[in-house]
């Protein structure tokens, strides 16, 4: 399916979910929604679970309201953070719908696209139907794959959709900037490369090559300590994990890195995201465990983690919370 042509700013007000649902949504063009992402700080939060690990959407719901009541540019459920590798089909487009009927289009809402290439397909046209604003779509899992096999992966989901995608490039499928310039010569929908490297040499590779024709999101574990450096890099903003229990503090460490304000950059780094990742490196998934943590911490609930992920243990939750306090 190719890319819908819409005037500027395009929305449809209503969109049918079912036999009784009617939910809010906000639909962009590629084009529009890739402006709109690239201009502020992206949110990608936490998905809650009950006591027996199952969604607690009334959680959820609340989680969101508070994060859309800040200046925040996009909000992308079920991530990673959002532990979507997780949640099944099934899950994912009850956790995304529950957040595009509660932002109510006061922020777009981005859904995530997992595994295989059928999966992936079935997941983006979901998100579409559910009234998504974009796509998040993930490298395909375990599998090994070369460049050409991922440039006919991603193209399919591309032209799945007309929702503007943004391609993560990490783990096993990590891209290349023949790959990515291809890729955004294919898919008109295509609107954003998101980092999971850090490699500064392939970054200047990809954005000397491709230019501004994509946006470019940082996305490694606590994004902010590579902030400053990506900026020079093209990447105009990154996924905040911070941003779930800290927004304001987020925000000002986001501004600043606008600014190329090395001191006040610095000197929140020292006195929270360098301690706070070394929390964070103690245990493989604590990246996404900290976070809910974080919640907690600030009085917010954030729940438990799924297997195979572990929760902080309680000595390192008070070591969090005293940490958060200092800033606070």
């Amino acid at each position: 399916m190719a890319p819908t042509t819409r005037p500027h700013g395009w929305t449809n007000p209503v969109r049918a979910l079912g036999p009784k649902d009617t939910i809010s949504v906000m639909l962009l063009p590629p084009d529009v929604l890739a402006d709109r992402l690239k201009s502020g700080l992206l949110s990608f939060p936490v998905t809650h679970f009950d006591a027996d690990l199952q969604f607690d959407e009334p959680r959820y719901r609340e989680h969101l309201s508070w994060q859309a009541s800040f200046d925040v540019a996009g909000l992308f459920a079920a991530g990673g953070t959002g532990e979507g590798f997780s949640l099944t089909s099934a899950e994912m487009d009850r956790v995304v719908r529950a957040a595009v009927d509660e932002v109510a289009g006061k922020v777009p809402v981005l859904a995530p696209a997992t595994g295989g290439t059928a999966v992936s397909v079935a997941q983006a046209q979901a998100a579409q139907a559910a009234g998504a604003s974009g796509l998040l779509l993930f490298p395909p899992y375990l599998t090994e794959a070369g460049q050409r096999g991922l440039i006919e992966h991603i193209t399919t989901v591309c032209r799945a959709v007309d929702l503007g995608v943004i391609v993560y490039s990490r783990a096993n499928a990590v891209l290349t900037d023949v790959t990515v310039a291809e890729l955004a010569d294919r898919n008109p929908n295509l609107i954003g490369l998101k980092d999971g490297i850090g490699d500064i040499e392939q970054m200047t590779r990809t954005y000397a090559r491709v230019g501004d024709r994509l946006m470019y999101i940082g996305g490694l574990p606590t994004a902010e300590t590579f902030a400053l450096p990506l900026l020079q890099l093209g990447v105009s903003t990154y996924s905040s994990a911070l941003y779930n229990f800290l927004p304001e503090f987020a925000l000002r460490f986001y501004q600043a890195v606008l600014a190329q304000d090395r001191p006040a950059v610095y000197q929140m780094l020292n006195d929270f995201v360098i301690p706070y990742t070394n929390i964070r490196d103690r245990a493989k998934g604590y990246a996404v465990s900290i976070v809910k943590a974080g919640l907690t911490a600030v009085g917010r609930d954030g729940g438990r983690v799924r297997p195979p992920l572990s929760d902080l243990t309680s000595t390192e939750l008070a070591e969090l919370t005293a940490l958060v306090e200092k800033i606070s």
